[in-house]
């Protein structure tokens, strides 16, 4: 498994260019597969548009951005990513931990606040506002879309994932990891 770590985006760069830039750093001459959580499930669906991979799996995120929430289109068309300041963006409260990520244990709380303290500034706001003005809809061959029930980010009554986690949150990552990796060890098995 290789983890690619986030470059910096370019200003005002779309979700595709960027995914453009960071597919570079993948190593084609064997074959790979992509995974992608969250922004990065959205990632993975770029790159899977301009590479070849045996299969792609995203969790927790979208494929095509006429699933995003109708709330995300209408702020994106007001541009208020803009206008927000980034420590506004960046804080981590209960709201958000309880609410959107659905973080239940203090545990679960800690190690969020700990991942967006630890989150760029300048490459969380970006994202936000590239997620907000996302345009896809195509999905690549061979995706595979692991959702929860109770994903309060990612939401979309439109999507039908391949895969669903009954109760599962935006956080079902690390809250029902051996449930998802069992489905993603299926896909390699039979891949």
């Amino acid at each position: 498994m290789i983890h690619v770590e986030w470059i910096n985006p370019l200003r005002k760069e779309p979700l595709p260019e960027y995914a453009k830039r960071l597919s570079e750093v993948i190593d084609t001459s064997e074959k790979f597969a992509l995974v992608g959580v969250s922004f990065g499930g959205m990632i993975a669906v770029e790159i899977a548009k301009i590479l070849n991979p045996v299969f792609t799996i995203v969790i927790s995120s979208t494929i095509q951005s006429n699933t995003l929430p109708p709330l995300y289109k209408l702020a994106g068309k007001l541009k208020l990513v803009e206008i927000t300041p980034s420590w506004l963006i960046k804080s981590s409260n209960r709201l958000t931990q309880n609410f959107f990520f659905g973080t239940q244990s203090n545990a679960e709380k800690k190690l969020l606040t700990e991942i967006i303290s630890d989150t760029d500034q300048r490459l969380l706001k970006w994202a936000i506002g590239s997620i907000l003005s996302w345009r896809n809809d195509l999905t690549p061959e061979r995706l595979y879309h692991i959702h929860g029930t109770k994903d309060k980010i990612l939401y979309s009554k439109r999507s039908n994932p391949d895969f669903i986690i009954e109760n599962g949150t935006h956080f079902m990552v690390y809250q029902n990891a051996a449930e998802i990796s069992e489905i993603i060890n299926k896909l390699i098995i039979n891949a």
